[in-house]
């Protein structure tokens, strides 16, 4: 269930014109935050291993987890809104609505006017899903700010949304329900 790709396990071939490198990365380049950017790859990780092991119950992984919870915090969303959100193909979410929906997590309804819009919501069943993931990830969040100085969480949350490109930002604000955001 993780987003890991092993496509080649060998060795890396360098070319004859290619010069070896002798020194570690970090001696080569001091100037990357190389901490930083290994403390989102294991946060990233182990935000998304307790939903994991739920989702593997399911036999779903983490794709239908954010259909699920986009779904379940936007009842009604049509699947064009969906697709911009997550940036997948129509094929990728396809796949993954088509066991949702078999499944009965989430439903899927006309538009009141325009009848080919497919409009998602979530069943009671998907719901209670999307619910029980969200609090496994809420509970994480809770013990890694719980210790942090007042107004800390704010902090985060003001560098979590700096992350975004900046031309995403006020969509992601309206959707997050972000307050005080451009």
């Amino acid at each position: 269930m993780t987003d890991v790709n092993f496509k080649n396990q060998s060795a890396p071939v360098s070319s004859p014109d290619e010069k070896v490198r002798v020194g570690s990365p970090a001696e080569e380049l001091s100037d990357l935050p190389y901490d930083l950017i290994e403390l989102l790859f294991f946060a990233y990780r182990d935000f998304t291993s307790d939903p994991d092991d739920v989702l593997a119950q399911y036999e779903f992984g983490r794709a239908h987890h954010r259909v699920l919870h986009f779904v379940d915090r936007n009842p009604g969303i049509k699947v064009t809104d969906l697709l911009n959100i997550l940036r997948i193909t129509k094929q990728s979410l396809g796949r993954v609505l088509k066991q949702l929906v078999d499944q009965d997590f989430i439903e899927q309804r006309p538009g009141p006017l325009d009848r080919r819009q497919r409009l998602l919501f979530t069943t009671g069943k998907g719901h209670d899903l999307a619910v029980r993931l969200s609090r496994l990830q809420a509970r994480r969040l809770e013990h890694a700010t719980k210790d942090l100085p007042d107004g800390a969480a704010d902090v985060v949350r003001h560098f979590l949304f700096q992350m975004i490109d900046p031309d995403a930002r006020p969509d992601v604000a309206k959707l997050v329900r972000l307050p005080n955001q451009p």
